[in-house]
């Protein structure tokens, strides 16, 4: 049994060493990133069970490849090391938490921004200028790339700015636009070459060429994300890293944004996801990181990644199809979105036929055609996109997509939002709205009105039995029996639902009502402020803005919504038939009002109390709780490491008290 172990450990080092060589270096991977992750967990914890068999330069304790014996070999000054990663809620969230386990109960705020698949590299600028630019290598050393490095036209010569620091290492990824990679393979085509099968295979092949005009001809680009080896940096948090080195001229990394708490970074990763369609570079997870560069010091890294990072990926798939059809479709908020008919095609497991187009943008920057042979991506539980046409396969001229310029519903003339991307239906009475809002409205985190499904709603939309959301409350058992497939027993049933769906309250309401920007957060932050429909019609817009992570965005539109057509006639209806318009306040009512008006953002190692306790000691005495200081806030509760959040506490002038002082006020 032992020589069986052994042999299996040496047979899974030669196997990642090899499916190393094949990534790194020759930039043609034979296995997926799930699958190659597997075979290291495997080897990682056999190696763990039986240390007398771990070798000291074992793949798992080593960051990635080794570098090209045609360039020259550079150590890094602070080792370049990989991120541990999961692909799975429950793994992630164990992270989290063991994270703030080594914090000690101290405030942490994460950054999620996303994980670009390229290829990872240093560029190091002294005095201003670029001298050096170095690949991962094995985390220790890397090769050369500096000439290469030169050809990416984003990345400065010399920074911008009158005080830039002596030393500045940025670390991040060069990666290729999909619509680089369609143009690229058009010209190994004509010149019979090898097509790049993918932008991460392309980019490492150029980036290691030893003639820069080859590199340079690929139209290589680069996002900074990552801090080395720095002399003379002002940053004290990564956000403010990254607006530092935009303030250099230095491209940062898009689409970060920061979190009080894990789980609120954990819930933006799904939101995050939805914005891929509209990037043109790959992505192949989320990254987690603690904002903090003190705490990152605190925590420090094992042999092979940081201990305050953490990449939550997905496996993805790819598969050749060609597009049949480019057809639309109306939301619930009128906007107009294309969808891709596809030959059907084997895609992870399942037969994929249909895929989002997103907008019309994309269509004219992907150049996408009808008849075109195109890659679809599965990433995930992201729904099947295009990533890029084979503009090499297109043999024949085929006619640019025309977007329809009226709705195919209702006719009318569509719009394009102010600004944005998104062209909508403005009729608000259009049916294919109307299905899509009912729909909505009765669904789980709304309404919840069991049997009102969809098949249900189009066939009272034909009839045109509901025109509004007033109209379901007034439906009878008899009219939905009548409908096709429904019986007596059936419709009682869809009436008592419907009848029930009266008391769910204002929050759910709001969420109902497909508001623009308005999800179930924030209809509940709404409805705890105002408690009802009458008070949240009163208040202003400014009013509404103040509210905690409301804003102005979100503020305008609901105040919009509440003073002019047709949401002023959608309240007053549905006051009249019945529906509870006010949020039921009594369960979660304060035991005094001692604290009322009051904000609190609680900071630190706390002694005398967990940080659960203070909370519900503050809300069961009329106050608010607040994740981050800012000028609303009241007190500051600090116990001991408090950190920023006391400094910046200090500099607004907001007084701030120990646990005992916090005592000594309830009583």
């Amino acid at each position: 049994m032992t020589a069986e172990i052994q042999q299996t450990i040496a047979e899974l080092q030669l196997q990642i060493e090899h499916h190393n060589q094949l990534y790194y270096i020759d930039a043609a991977p034979e296995i997926s990133d799930l699958a190659y992750d597997k075979l290291l967990a495997q080897l990682a914890d056999l190696e763990k069970q039986h240390p007398e068999y771990a070798r000291s330069d074992s793949p798992t304790q080593q960051v990635g490849e080794q570098t090209v014996v045609t360039l020259q070999s550079v150590p890094h000054r602070i080792p370049m090391l990989s991120i541990d990663n999961t692909y799975n809620l429950e793994e992630l969230n164990k992270f989290g938490q063991r994270t703030l386990d080594l914090l000690d109960g101290q405030d942490a705020h994460w950054v999620v921004e996303l994980k670009i698949d390229g290829v990872a590299a240093s560029v190091i600028y002294e005095k201003g200028k670029l001298v050096r630019a170095v690949t991962r290598g094995d985390g220790k050393v890397g090769d050369d790339i500096t000439h290469n490095i030169r050809t990416i036209t984003d990345l400065p010569a010399e920074l911008s700015g009158d005080h830039v620091p002596a030393i500045l290492e940025v670390r991040g990824e060069i990666y290729m636009t999909n619509q680089d990679l369609a143009r690229i393979n058009e010209r190994q085509q004509e010149l019979g070459g090898t097509l790049f099968k993918n932008t991460r295979n392309a980019t490492a092949g150029s980036i290691r060429q030893l003639d820069s005009t080859i590199c340079a001809q690929r139209h290589l680009q680069m996002f900074c994300h990552g801090i080395g080896y720095c002399e003379g940096i002002k940053a004290t948090s990564h956000m403010e890293f990254l607006d530092e080195i935009r303030s250099y001229g230095l491209p940062a990394s898009p689409l970060v944004e920061s979190f009080p708490t894990f789980a609120a970074a954990v819930e933006h990763c799904q939101h995050l996801t939805q914005q891929l369609q509209d990037i043109d570079f790959e992505v192949d997870g989320i990254v987690l990181k603690l904002n903090d560069i003190e705490q990152r010091s605190q925590l420090g890294s094992t042999n092979r990644s940081p201990r305050w990072i953490v990449a939550y990926k997905w496996e993805r798939y790819e598969a050749i199809t060609r597009l049949n059809e480019i057809r639309v479709q109306i939301g619930k908020t009128g906007a107009i979105t294309p969808v891709a008919e596809l030959e059907p095609v084997e895609l992870a497991g399942t037969t994929v036929s249909r895929a989002s187009l997103h907008n019309a943008d994309e269509i004219q920057r992907k150049d996408i055609r009808v008849g075109d042979v195109v890659v679809v991506e599965k990433a995930g539980k992201i729904i099947p996109r295009i990533v890029r046409v084979e503009k090499h396969e297109r043999t024949s001229e085929l006619p640019v997509f025309e977007f329809p310029t009226a709705c195919p519903e209702c006719e009318t003339t569509l719009v394009r939002d102010t600004g944005g991307v998104y062209i909508r239906c403005p009729n608000y009475d259009c049916p294919a709205q109307l299905r899509e809002r009912l729909c909505y409205f009765a669904g789980r985190t709304a309404m919840d009105i069991e049997g009102l499904g969809d098949r249900l709603v189009e066939q009272l939309v034909e009839a045109e039995l509901v025109k509004t959301y007033a109209d379901l409350y007034r439906i009878t058992t008899a009219q939905i029996a009548a409908l096709d497939r429904m019986g007596i027993k059936s419709a009682q049933n869809v009436v008592e639902q419907i009848e029930l769906s009266k008391q769910r309250g204002l929050d759910r309401l709001l969420n109902a009502l497909s508001m623009r920007h308005v999800g179930a957060t924030v209809a509940t932050l709404l409805a705890t402020e105002f408690g009802s429909i009458q008070s949240l019609s009163e208040a202003t817009a400014a009013e509404l803005s103040s509210v905690e992570e409301i804003g102005d965005i979100i503020a305008a539109g609901v105040f919009e919504y509440l003073h002019t057509q047709p949401g002023i006639d959608i309240v007053s209806e549905l006051a009249e038939v019945g529906v509870l318009l006010e949020y039921d306040q009594t369960e979660n009512a304060p035991l005094s009002n001692l604290l009322a008006d009051k904000t609190f953002v609680v900071t630190g190692t706390l002694t005398s109390f967990t940080r659960g306790q203070i909370h519900e000691l503050i809300t069961e005495n009329g106050g608010k709780t607040s994740s981050s200081v800012s000028g609303k806030t009241s007190f500051l509760i600090a116990g001991e490491n408090a950190g920023s959040k006391l400094t910046k506490a200090e500099k607004l002038g907001i007084t701030v008290l120990s646990e005992s002082d916090f005592e000594n006020m309830l009583k």
